[in-house]
This record gives C-alpha cells, sequence and structure tokens, in this order.
C-alpha cells in the first residue's frame, strides 16, 4: 500500500441544499452524517465506515470545493507537507474538528487548479453491521446505494503538472493515458489497487468537476440505477455503457445543480508492476465509450 491510502472525501457546491439532500439520500443512497453550523451536509455511502465522504455546502454555483485523500499517519502528513513545499507549491492547514470527527487537514492547489486535502484521522461511523460476525449488507439500504466513494475526473489547464505532482510527490502510478503525440491529454493515476483514484483531463479552464464518481458491486447494479434515475426523472447523460479505459461499466447523471455523477462498477486490479495502458486521441471516443465508440456532445464539454 502507499502513503497515501485511498480517496476520503469530496465537498461540492450545490444551488438547492435541500433538493441536493433529496438527491444524494433518496436516489443515490447516501447516509446523513451530520450538519455543522456553517450549513453543511456530512454524508457518506453505506459501506464506509469512515464519518463522511461527501460535503455539501449551498452556493451560487455548482462544482468542487476540494478532493481528499486519507494518508497513513500524522508522520506521513507532515512529511507529505514538506514534498509539496518543495515541489514548490503553498501549502495550508486545516484545524482539527473543522470538518465533524476529522483531525487537521494539509490544504493545496494542484497546477490544474484543483483543489486537495490530505488528513490521517476521521472517526468512524460505521456501516450499518457489527465487526464480528458481520452479515453481508445493512439494513434500510436507499436508492442505488454505492458502497463507496469511489474517485474523481477533473478537468484544468496543466495535465502534466498535475500528474508530476501526483506520481513524483504523493506516490501515485499511472495506469492510463491518452496522448496526442508526446503530449499527456489524460491521465488516470491511482494509489491503491483501483484502476485510478484520481483522473485528470485536459482543458482550457482550471479547477474543473467532470464527475465525482461510486462505486457499485455489479453491472445489474449499474443497470439498476439507471431504472432508478428514470423513476426520479433524474437528467440521464450516458449509459448503461463500458469504458475502453479502466474497462469499467458506468452510467452517468446530474444532480439538481448539475454536478455530473457517475455510477461505476468492475475495471481490472491494478498493480505497480503492470505496465502503463496508452490510448492515442483519435481512439478517444472508443476510450470513453468501448461498446458506441462515439462521443456524447455533452460529456466533454459539461463541466462545473
Amino acid at each position: 500500500m502507499k502513503t497515501v491510502l485511498r480517496p476520503g472525501h469530496i465537498a461540492i457546491r450545490v444551488m438547492d441544499l435541500g433538493a441536493a439532500i433529496t438527491h444524494y439520500v433518496k436516489v443515490l443512497g447516501m447516509v446523513e452524517t451530520a450538519r455543522d453550523e456553517q450549513g453543511r451536509v456530512f454524508l457518506k455511502a453505506w459501506d464506509e465506515h469512515d464519518h463522511h465522504s461527501l460535503v455539501l455546502r449551498e452556493a451560487d454555483a455548482p462544482g468542487m470545493d476540494y478532493m481528499a485523500f486519507k494518508v497513513e499517519d500524522e508522520t506521513t502528513l507532515h512529511d507529505l507537507a514538506k514534498a509539496i513545499t518543495e515541489f514548490g507549491l503553498d501549502v495550508e492547514w486545516v484545524s482539527a474538528g473543522e470538518h465533524p470527527f476529522t483531525g487537521e487537514r494539509l490544504r493545496f492547489t494542484a497546477p490544474t487548479g484543483h483543489v486537495f486535502e490530505l488528513y490521517a484521522h476521521k472517526g468512524l461511523y460505521g456501516n450499518g453491521m457489527p465487526t464480528t460476525n458481520p452479515g453481508i449488507r445493512a439494513d434500510d439500504l436507499k436508492g442505488i446505494h454505492p458502497s463507496r466513494f469511489d474517485h474523481c475526473a477533473l478537468i484544468g489547464d496543466d495535465v502534466e503538472g498535475s500528474y508530476r505532482l501526483f506520481t513524483e510527490v504523493l506516490g501515485f502510478d499511472l495506469t492510463e493515458q491518452v496522448v496526442d503525440g508526446d503530449e499527456k491529454r489524460a491521465v488516470f493515476l491511482s494509489c491503491s489497487t483501483k484502476p485510478h483514484d484520481v483522473a485528470f483531463i485536459q482543458g482550457p479552464v482550471k479547477g474543473k468537476l467532470h464527475h465525482m464518481s461510486f462505486f457499485v458491486d455489479s453491472w445489474a447494479q449499474v443497470l439498476d440505477a439507471a431504472d432508478i434515475i428514470a423513476s426520479n426523472d433524474v437528467p440521464h447523460e450516458v449509459g448503461p455503457t463500458r469504458h475502453g479505459i479502466t474497462r469499467g461499466e458506468t452510467l452517468y447523471f446530474f444532480d439538481p445543480s448539475g454536478n455530473r455523477n457517475e455510477v461505476f462498477s468492475g475495471g481490472y486490479i491494478w498493480y505497480p508492476d503492470r505496465p502503463t495502458l496508452t490510448w492515442t486521441v483519435d481512439e478517444m471516443p472508443k476510450a470513453l465509450f468501448f461498446t458506441e465508440r462515439k462521443l456524447n456532445e455533452t460529456f466533454l464539454t459539461v463541466v462545473t
């Protein structure tokens, strides 16, 4: 395992907090765990033990405030603060308790303009089952009920810079990439055994969210998710279908503020001695949507 363990949480902006809560609790099936004096709402996927993985904040425009990764321990956190500073980025410390049940967080902005956090401690909330002689699923699951927050895909204007930060400083592996000659147009990066924990896609802007993804256990659950969003009149974009990149099964749709959600399943297991897979930009339609081999007109143009 890496010193950076896994995605920990994503904080997003929504324009109607009530509508967002209904979407993420009733349709997606997240569990609300807390609200704070700032008006933020904290949620988790059902099979996550940590207190929260999604933070909602009401604002005038949608998008991502920050994405966070959990690291091994406090020593690792402070070592990475030094390494990020030596890379040339400013760091900021967010005090323990600013998120409920969460230790101090290290915050920095990647070259693509996205704000990231690292932290070492978050209190346990549990997944609705005991840890001794547990069952296989919690009671009273709602909606799509993904088991975890899985990854983000982010659009920005310096993919090479963020690629270097995440591989050279944070220890991520490059699992797949899309190239145009010598230029990296998209990189898929893993700190675990997943095909990706974060992806960066080249665009003419800084700090944009393409999508946040939630993992379900099977292709059948992706199909069921499509029925659930249709039954709830949720704006649908693509799928159910399969990616070429990651080989994952996928469905894309939007929350009431226009933030793109993905339900994702499958994909291969990544080990650091696997070769990086490369797609050329002329094969981008097949790389993104292997079955259709064509791009939806909104997929690379609508971001928040």
